[in-house]
């Protein structure tokens, strides 16, 4: 009886429990495809008026009317304060009655010179007696040269005590009032004038893009987006390869990229103007170069002092092979990708990114048109492991990428 229990129970430890089948992750896979993708300078920017004008009094007096409305566009030419232009027109007409009387003395002392010259000639008069003739004249003609300045700054004063915009634009505060006494030697401003229409917004980029900025400004206009906001993030447009989920920072040193989903922008309306200005000089502080761009402005999305996110687009990389740069992870070994076999499980794939633009990765190596790459699930994963598909979540790539196509990427 021991014996043949015995036995059994070795009979029952020869037989090992099958190993339960490992179960597929769930994951979400897109195409790698060629598509056109640009390269673009992300920068932080702040709006700047095209022309800025502190008006200020050019006479003394009392404000007498304001011709405008506080933040109201006015025009070139526009009145925009009346100082109390009476004791001006007297003064104007006093210089202009001066100017009367001394040209017809003067007039009169010509004639006086002409004369004793003819009886100088004739002997009836002496040369003492004409040179003072003369002396007269030339003395009354030098009046009325005098009374034409007197009368040229009487004429000013009256001009200036109407006070009218030196340039288009929209006004701020009214800083003086009606009543007030103002004075030309304060220099106080009235009222401050910004043109927005159109406007500028200043950025800075680091130096090391300059050679490619001045390349693609000599063979044209580069275009200049701005949206309202501060960016999350940058976006990495940078050639060579970098660890997905950095990006360089253009004011210095790295940041993180945005969290999966997010726009590398604040929200906000996307105003499109042109690269107007290089500065002539590198900031050897921060190691920038400062740009401007100038922008219509018709909708006045854009205003003075606001900060934005611009995006300075230089080309377009046509046929880049992308796929989206959450496919992209790194580990110990670098950059790499799960790939989709025909099997139906996941191989870890080493790939080269030449740069990531707007969410998108191009590729310079490891993987292949067709590919089906995993951009969501992959910390589940390991090679080998079967996969399902997640149905209606295939990952797109976003819109930096345009339409696909084939070829080699030739900026």
């Amino acid at each position: 009886m021991v014996l043949a229990s015995g036995s059994l129970l070795a009979g029952a430890c020869s037989r090992q429990a099958p190993k339960p089948a490992r179960p597929t992750v769930p994951v979400t896979v897109t195409s790698v495809h060629h598509a056109d993708v640009p390269y673009t300078i992300e920068a932080n920017g702040l709006v700047a008026p095209m022309q800025t004008a502190a008006v200020a009094a050019q006479v003394d007096g009392i404000i007498t009317q304001v011709g405008f409305r506080e933040g109201q566009e006015v025009t070139r030419g526009q009145m925009l304060f009346q100082i109390d232009p009476r004791p001006y027109q007297a003064a104007f007409d006093q210089a202009r009655a001066n100017l009367t009387r001394d040209k017809a003395s003067a007039d009169n002392a010509a004639r006086e010179a002409d004369r004793y010259t003819v009886l100088e000639t004739q002997g009836f008069a002496t040369k003492e007696e004409a040179d003072q003739q003369r002396a007269a004249a030339s003395v009354a003609e030098a009046t009325v040269t005098a009374d034409q300045a007197a009368l040229a700054t009487a004429r000013f004063n009256l001009d200036n005590a109407t006070i009218r915009a030196p340039i288009p634009g929209r006004t701020g505060s009214l800083l003086v009032r009606v009543g007030n006494l103002v004075h030309a030697s304060s220099g106080t401003p009235l009222v401050v004038i910004n043109q927005i229409q159109p406007i500028l917004v200043r950025f800075s980029v680091p130096s090391t893009e300059l050679a490619l900025i001045r390349r693609y400004a000599a063979t044209g206009t580069l275009p200049v987006e701005a949206r309202p906001g501060a960016p999350l993030a940058r976006t990495d447009t940078a050639m060579g390869d970098r660890p997905a989920g950095t990006s360089l920072g253009r004011a210095g040193g790295d940041s993180t990229d945005p969290p999966r989903g997010r726009s590398p922008f604040t929200v906000g309306t996307v105003s499109r103007g042109n690269l107007s200005f290089i500065d002539n000089a590198i900031d050897t502080t921060t190691g920038t170069l400062m740009l401007k761009a100038t922008f219509p402005n018709s909708d006045e999305a854009l205003w003075v002092g606001q900060f934005v996110a611009t995006s300075l687009r230089l080309f377009v990389e046509k046929d880049a092979l992308v796929v989206p740069a959450a496919a992209v992870i790194t580990g110990q070994q670098g950059l790499s990708a799960y790939i989709v076999d025909s099997t139906g499980a996941a191989q870890l794939r080493r790939v080269t990114v030449e740069r990531t633009a707007g969410g998108v990765a191009i590729i310079a190596s490891g993987l292949a048109e067709g590919d089906r790459v995993v951009t969501d699930g992959q910390s589940r994963l390991a090679p080998g492991v079967k996969v399902t598909l997640k149905t209606g979540t295939a990952a797109a790539v976003p819109a930096a990428a345009a339409t696909s196509r084939r070829g080699k990427p030739a900026p």
